[in-house]
């Protein structure tokens, strides 16, 4: 991999992955919207000079085509509004496809686990069968048979599946990003789910480098791979590590059914996470014995560590007046 562009740079997955890329000295093109994100991208990065930024619209396939000169990979990390997951998607995807296929690009597609359904085995391997009950599960399985599609007959695949993440980069996509946030700025907080129930999550750095070694293999496109966390935590021990990361005590409400739908009143997105609220009673977790056997060890950072890690640099963004209480 010489150069690679990350479409969708400066949402959470995408914003850790142009960084991992960076670190390993690859000529990256950050690809956004928001010329203004994308500068504040590089601006935290040091304003390294093989970094470069384009400004486009991912549902623009000549856009991406455009801002793609010589690379060889194309990071699909962009993504649509939650509430707007079932029309937005697979268009969303299939611009990205269009433009892969008239650059005959490897492109790495970052998803999540919503296709599986139901737990059916201890740690799903990438065999679990795809059995989605859910609209959004659904409309995911439909996503992942686009990028498959033999219309495509000139870009090559992988799709790489993400638990639930946290880290500095992540935002209001992921469920616990905000949580963090609002502990790190000394706010009252929300927390989506069951906070007694221990489930996976992935630190961000540590899928991004996973993420950057697949795709580096030419033997790992056209497959699935699963992106393990470093282990389980409850919702309870994760506010615990946060809030002594982060000198705030203030409280934390957990978000059920109702308290949701409630809320979906006024913000659509919080209805529209109801359905998928069984994630966090019955978790599915990611086995990451494929990618060990076949590319290397996991990285896992810690949760203490990579909680603390997450909450000072929110702080340090935020410009919070809360001293740490570790450091």
């Amino acid at each position: 991999m010489e150069k690679a562009i990350v479409v969708g740079a400066t949402g959470g997955t995408g914003a850790s992955v142009a960084e991992e890329l960076v670190k390993r000295g690859i000529r990256t093109v950050a690809f956004g919207r928001s010329r203004q994100k994308l500068e504040d991208l590089r601006a935290r990065l040091g304003y390294p000079e093989h970094l470069t930024i384009a400004v486009g619209d991912a549902f623009r396939p000549d856009d991406i085509v455009s801002a793609s000169e010589g690379a060889d990979v194309l990071f699909h990390c962009a993504n649509v509004p939650y509430h707007e997951m079932v029309s937005k998607l697979i268009p969303l995807g299939e611009s990205v496809m269009e433009a892969a296929d008239r650059l005959s690009i490897k492109l790495v597609a970052i998803d999540g686990i919503y296709p599986y359904g139901r737990r059916q085995m201890a740690r799903a391997t990438e065999e679990h069968p795809k059995q989605p009950h859910t609209k959004k599960g659904k409309i995911r399985l439909a996503y992942e048979k686009m990028l498959f599609d033999g219309r495509w007959s000139r870009a090559k695949v992988m799709i790489v599946r993400l638990p639930d993440y946290y880290g500095p980069t992540a935002n209001e996509a992921s469920y616990l990003g905000s949580t963090l946030e609002a502990i790190a700025t000394g706010k009252m907080a929300f927390f989506i789910g069951n906070m007694r129930v221990p489930r996976e999550f992935v630190y961000l750095p540590d899928a991004a480098f996973m993420i950057a070694e697949l795709a580096g293999r030419d033997d790992a496109y056209g497959l699935n791979w699963h992106i393990p966390g470093a282990g389980l935590i409850s919702g309870r021990e994760i506010v615990q590590i946060a809030q002594q990361a982060s000198g705030s005590a203030k409280s934390v409400i957990p978000l059920g059914r109702v308290g949701l739908s409630l809320l979906g009143m006024a913000v659509p997105v919080m209805k529209e996470v109801v359905e998928m609220l069984y994630l966090t009673e019955e978790p599915l977790v990611l086995s990451g014995e494929k990618y060990e056997r076949l590319i290397g060890p996991a990285r896992a950072t810690a949760f203490e560590k990579g909680i603390t890690a997450t909450i000072h640099a929110l702080q340090r963004r935020n410009g919070s007046l809360f001293k740490t209480n570790s450091k």
